[in-house]
């Protein structure tokens, strides 16, 4: 580690520390954020990178109890501080490192009051917050807080024609130019987090939140001059907060390229460490993939949910997730609880599904939900799966942050669904396994879908930078306009600790022309120790992912567009040779007729599918590699150490 007291000296050159300046300047090594105060007084602030413009003059504040503060100001650095640290993190990476510079700054209101805002700048990005003292019930209003961007940014957004856009956030990924944002969609100016913005210099920032425990989840509304402002579900209504306001952080993620993004674990590292009680021991918290049969399947059944337990250790999955209908079972505890046991025995772990709007009831403590959490566990589940929270407002939030801690008290993990995108949750409640939040494969059945392949291209650099996602994986049997070797790479470019496998394990292991897959699919870990995007990779067009698992590498490809030839070079190797499974598109095979395959699929314009075909080949870190990728295709290569 770095010292400390020498990087705090330095910081404190920098920045100056005349206490009644109407100015600051907060810096960590490139990046450098001034805060400042316009002629009329209005708090602002500016985000620098290299000297250029990231984030142009964008205001401060906050309303609170009917007062606009930030409005009238004087502000003062309080206090200055270094953190670094590493924490361990299931994700794109092991181990996550964090350093940023923190600054406390009083801000002094022209009746007397006086509140605070927090900064810290990382070379990962910025990110504020507002601490606002007060006891009893304050009323928060809204913020000032806003982002505006140089001219000719390219926005990726997540887009839906429908009033479940900004409830699921289950939107496909499209990109539009700064300017046009505040007309860009159907459903009005506001967009959800994250928004990643392409800048003209070639540096990528996102925006995000962090921490968010205690109150409203924010989302952005365009409102011109490339500009975004902080936008709330409660609207002029508001929302209620006791005692002291500590908002979460408002983040600015910063990268020079696409492998610094996906590698930002700034959104988790600025959330608090884990309860030392609560998680003294996370042996029961643990990676796996789970079979699931709602994708394919008509109603849930016992039988069925015991043959996907069967099916489950046959794939050598570690869960299964047993989807809605399960309460209709005649008596449904304890039919559940023979289920949990049969998978028990099997070293299978069963997840339980649960509708939000039947446990979301704050009176004493959420009660209701702590009993029917109490009757999870004596099932023998491992976990639950809550869903249809729709919304972001505080009361959800609330929510949300109640079962992720009564789950953990009885050592459950949680997957949410219907709900907002991550803002790093799993790093204080690592029993939050995955969340929804993402436009995933179950579209690929429904009418409003299938998914697009520039949709999946775009995933690993916007919603999968703040977290992971339940976007469900692998869809054979209703792949839209992309191909079976695109959808194997789904495994390796999305992550998740809990990884539902959507495809019927059934047709998985009684198909031929899927075997020479089932190893991989079986042994493809779900979270890794290492991640590296190659540089061809363009969001929507091209995502290229290495990724490591102890001594083995895994690269994934997802086209999108019309076919290509890609060389691979393979640098992100160790020294040695390594044993090479390629899974790529079969472009001289006879496609495969969809019709029938999956019962529950609405197929409409894609009937059929580009197989796959797989290869064995030796392979050093000299080597280049030529794959030939049809129209939304792409390719898997699993490199496995031979001198280990």
């Amino acid at each position: 580690m770095k010292n400390i007291f020498l990087q705090l000296f330095a910081f404190l050159v920098i920045i100056g520390c005349t206490p009644n300046k109407s100015e600051l300047t907060l810096t960590n090594n490139n990046i450098k954020v001034q805060v400042l105060q316009l002629d009329n007084n209005q708090l602002a602030y500016l985000i620098k990178k290299d000297g250029q413009i990231v984030i142009d003059t964008s205001l401060l504040g906050i309303t609170v109890n009917e007062k606009t503060l930030g409005k009238n100001s004087k502000i003062k650095l309080l206090e200055t501080a270094v953190e670094e640290f590493d924490y361990p993190v299931l994700g794109v990476k092991s181990i996550a490192h964090h350093q940023a510079n923190i600054s406390k700054v009083q801000v002094d209101e022209k009746n007397g009051y006086k509140w605070f805002l927090e900064f810290q700048v990382s070379e990962e990005g910025v990110a504020f917050r507002y601490i606002i003292p007060g006891t009893g019930t304050q009323d928060v209003k809204g913020e000032l807080s806003s982002f505006k961007f140089p001219n000719n940014t390219k926005v990726w957004y997540f887009e839906r024609n429908n009033d479940w856009k900004l409830k699921s956030y289950a939107g496909e990924w499209l990109s539009s130019d700064i300017s046009k944002m505040p007309t860009v969609s159907k459903m009005g100016p506001v967009q959800g987090l994250t928004l990643t913005c392409e800048l003209p210099n070639g540096v990528y920032a996102l925006v995000g939140e962090a921490a968010l425990y205690n109150y409203s989840g924010m989302r952005l509304e365009a409102i011109g001059d490339n500009t975004f402002k902080a936008n709330f579900s409660e609207g002029e209504k508001g929302f209620e907060i006791e005692g002291e306001i500590v908002t979460p952080w408002r983040c600015v993620l910063l990268a020079n390229d696409l492998n610094g993004l996906v590698n930002n674990t700034l959104v988790a590292s600025l959330n608090p460490k884990p309860d030392e009680r609560l998680f003294a021991d996370m042996s029961w918290i643990k990676p796996g993939k789970a079979a699931w049969y709602w994708w394919s399947g008509k109603g849930s059944s016992f039988d069925a949910e015991k043959r996907t337990v069967d099916n489950a250790v046959k794939l050598g999955f570690e869960y299964t997730m047993v989807d809605e209908g399960w309460e209709r079972w005649n008596s449904k505890w304890e039919t559940a609880t023979k289920l949990c046991k049969y998978a028990k025995n099997k070293d299978v772990g069963i997840f339980l599904w649960k509708h939000s709007n039947q446990i979301n009831f704050p009176e004493n403590n959420y009660a209701i939900m702590e009993s029917f959490l109490d009757s999870v566990k004596q099932t023998g589940a491992v976990g639950i799966k809550v869903d249809f929270m729709n919304g972001e407002d505080k009361s959800l939030i609330d929510f949300d942050e109640a079962l992720l801690r009564a789950a953990a008290e009885r050592k459950l993990m949680v997957n949410f669904h219907g709900c907002q995108q991550s803002s790093g949750e799993y790093r204080t409640y690592p029993n939050e396994v995955s969340r929804e939040g993402i436009r995933g494969v179950e579209l690929n059945i429904m009418k409003e879908g299938p998914l697009s392949a520039s949709h999946n291209a775009a995933l690993p650099f916007t919603r999968y930078v703040t977290g992971h996602a339940d976007y469900t994986p692998l869809a054979f049997t209703a792949p839209g306009e992309t191909t079976w070797a695109h959808q194997l790479a789904t495994l390796v470019c999305y992550y998740s600790t809990f990884q539902t496998i959507a495809e019927n394990p059934e047709y998985l292991l009684k198909t031929p022309k899927i075997q020479s897959a089932i190893n991989f699919i079986s042994n493809v870990p779900s979270v890794w120790d290492e991640t590296i995007v190659l540089p061809q990779s363009k969001i929507g067009e091209l995502a290229i992912l290495a990724r490591r698992k102890g001594n083995d590498w895994y690269l994934g490809v997802l086209s999108a567009g019309e076919k290509k030839q890609l060389e691979v070079n393979c640098e992100f190797l160790k020294e040695g040779n390594y044993s090479s499974e390629i899974f790529s598109d079969d472009n001289s095979a006879e496609p495969v007729s969809l019709e029938g395959l999956n019962p529950r699929a609405n197929l409409t314009t894609y009937k059929t599918a580009i197989p796959f075909k797989r290869e064995e080949v030796i392979f050093g870190k000299q080597k280049k590699i030529t794959l030939n990728l049809a129209a939304n295709g792409g390719a898997v290569i699993w490199f496995k150490a031979m001198d280990k």
